[in-house]
């Protein structure tokens, strides 16, 4: 078949445009603004690694990196407008273990598949919670609240930053490990889910280190135990729930960053190659440290698939064992 001298010209074109078309989008990226959602409430674990993250990310990225906090339903709203969102690398978020793992088994209807509707940008790590009580609690240790929530079925309550987070559901095992039945008291967000513990509001709670470490240590909270199998470097002096009586306890929450699914695979190593570079400033891991936030060390973005699809196998039976739901 022959072609005229113009037909084929207007075809090496679009063959020399589809083939340069990718690192052009890599290079031109991004050309304005990127949009950081966070499906918890400013104060939280996730707002505080979001916004040290976003203001590095913009010096590097040449644009600003605008947080917009989504906090309610666990986090759903957030993470559907991330599945609704174009998948051109101008909205990401940042995602959690309650928001891609703890509410596919809360909610018949989320409005996302963790597995099907994102992409995978970077593991970012993780925290352990902390059980903390007001501190004039009569309780001083784990099996303090054992006894006195099998003495008084259903009448503790313990708080949490909204159903579906980590602080919901290290509630949830604790009460199934143990045998005993308490009062879910969900808040808007972590940090007034924290005020209410130590206004005596509720009996309890089980916050992320970094939202609870400095009451902590003014006194302002007392602090039974970690969730970790480990004890904090950061706190040595508190027990893990495991060594207190609860043996094979754990709850560590982790963080990533998440895209749209299809999202080129150029914006996404961009972005990953990026957030891994300010992770791994020696400024950032000290404030992160002395949070007692604990990075995850470098792994592809797969790293992350890995582990919401392993999770996706250990956590909806125990959810579904224990009967919570949020529907």
């Amino acid at each position: 078949m022959k072609l005229h001298g113009t037909k084929f010209l207007s075809m090496l074109s679009l063959c020399l445009a589809l083939g340069v078309a990718a690192p052009l989008q890599a290079q031109t990226y991004p050309s304005r603004p990127i949009k950081l959602l966070v499906p918890l409430a400013a104060g939280s674990t996730a707002d505080i690694v979001s916004r040290l993250v976003a203001a590095e990310l913009a010096k590097a990225l040449g644009q600003p990196v605008v947080v917009d906090n989504k906090p309610g339903a666990g986090g759903t709203i957030a993470m559907a407008e991330l599945a609704r969102s174009p998948a051109d690398g101008y909205t990401i978020a940042y995602a959690s273990q309650g928001t891609l793992v703890f509410n596919q088994a809360l909610y018949q209807r989320p409005g996302y598949d963790s597995l099907k509707d994102f992409a995978p940008i970077y593991l970012v790590g993780g925290v352990t919670n902390v059980m903390v009580v007001p501190p004039n609690s009569p309780a001083n240790t784990v099996l303090d609240v054992v006894a006195a929530a099998k003495a008084k079925p259903g009448q503790l309550t313990f708080s949490s930053g909204g159903s579906g987070t980590s602080h919901h559901l290290s509630g949830v095992l604790f009460a199934q490990m143990t045998g005993t039945e308490m009062l879910h008291v969900p808040y808007k967000g972590a940090p007034q889910g924290i005020v209410a513990v130590m206004g005596g509001e509720v009996s309890m709670g089980f916050f992320n280190m970094p939202t609870v470490i400095n009451q902590i240590k003014s006194g302002k909270l007392k602090a039974l135990g970690v969730t970790s199998l480990e004890r904090s470097t950061l706190m040595p002096q508190v027990p893990t729930l495991d060594a207190s009586g609860v043996k094979g306890y754990e709850v560590n929450t982790w963080f990533g960053f998440m895209a749209p699914a299809g999202v080129s695979a150029d914006v996404l190593n961009r972005l990953h190659a990026q957030v891994g570079k300010i992770l791994s400033q020696a400024s950032v891991k000290e404030v992160l440290a002395a949070q007692g936030f604990d990075l995850a060390p470098l792994q592809p973005p797969s790293a992350l698939s890995t582990l919401i699809r392993d999770d996706l196998a250990k956590w909806p039976p125990i959810i579904k064992a224990a009967g919570a739901t949020v529907d």
